[in-house]
């Protein structure tokens, strides 16, 4: 009896070994606890405080948030992230299926071309930025080659137009993610039941029914997971605005992302930059944990 317990009991090396990846992990949780759960928390404490230009502790409750949407500027940037939002989740979805269901017809070079969709992802948004920044500046861009060819009345100046900049924010940002998205619906194409499709296609069922009545509503999950993924990317958008146009011409390109850095770093009110940077964080939870949440419910 005293050899059976003392074979079953855990000896010092076989405790060092099971405690050995707890002792790895150990500082990599400590520094994301502190470093990005502890900071989230003590942004939301200096969004109650009159912070300025370096963090101070005198309460003012929900000034901040008051005075957060009487500021024009602020407006205008949620304004302009309803535009880009929508027109870059609507047009990026609508794209990426269309070339997925273009790769799913089995065509040659099909790896080839799937990686050249992909291939503007693997670029950072501050290169991206910087590329259409380029591309669209009428001085050197589209508009003075396509002026060089001979079509001298030839105008594409939306950059440095106040009403059609936030559309080239879309453009940049479509041309990056589209292939991403595409990705994502193509593994959802390559996972419905092939004896599905050749039923109704037996039954008579046109390539637009096929596609409307089966292929789509299958692909529920890969919309709801571009969704949740473009959404968030909409929502904290900075790098590519501040290279493409800076937040410009004026105001006409702010977002929220660069309303936030603006007033936390540049006009010194860290009180409201902290304030919208919680608004933000609020935007991105109602998006993502209502999509946890039924994706826990399905697997349960």
């Amino acid at each position: 009896m005293a050899f059976t317990e003392t074979a079953t009991r855990p000896g010092p090396v076989d405790r060092l070994r099971d405690a050995l990846p707890k002792l790895v992990l150990s500082p990599t949780v400590a520094i994301v606890a502190i470093f990005v759960y502890g900071f989230i928390v003590f942004t939301f404490y200096l969004s109650f405080t009159n912070s300025r230009i370096l963090p101070q502790f005198g309460w003012v409750g929900w000034q901040n948030y008051e005075n957060l949407f009487r500021i024009r500027a602020w407006d205008t940037a949620v304004t302009n992230l309803i535009i880009f939002g929508s027109l870059y989740i609507i047009i990026c979805c609508a794209l990426g299926l269309l070339l997925a269901i273009l790769l799913d017809q089995r065509i040659r070079a099909e790896g080839f071309i799937r990686t050249i969709y992909l291939y503007p992802m693997a670029l950072s948004f501050i290169v991206t930025g910087v590329a259409w920044k380029w591309f669209l500046d009428p001085g050197i861009g589209l508009e003075a080659v396509v002026r060089g060819w001979g079509w001298e009345s030839f105008t594409f100046g939306w950059i440095k137009d106040r009403e059609m900049a936030i559309y080239t924010i879309v453009i940049a940002a479509v041309w990056q993610t589209s292939g991403f998205v595409m990705a994502m619906f193509l593994a959802g194409l390559r996972g419905i039941d092939s004896e599905m499709m050749k039923a109704a296609q037996i039954d008579g069922a046109s390539t637009f029914a096929l596609y409307r009545r089966i292929v789509i509503p299958q692909l529920r999950p890969a919309f709801m997971s571009a969704f949740v993924v473009l959404a968030h990317m909409a929502i904290k958008s900075y790098d590519l605005v501040i290279a493409l146009t800076g937040g410009g011409p004026g105001t006409a390109t702010e977002l929220p992302a660069t309303f936030m850095y603006s007033y936390t770093f540049t006009r010194n009110q860290m009180g409201i930059g902290a304030a919208s940077a919680v608004i933000m964080l609020m935007t991105i939870a109602a998006i993502i944990v209502p999509y946890l949440w039924s994706e826990l419910r399905e697997k349960r």
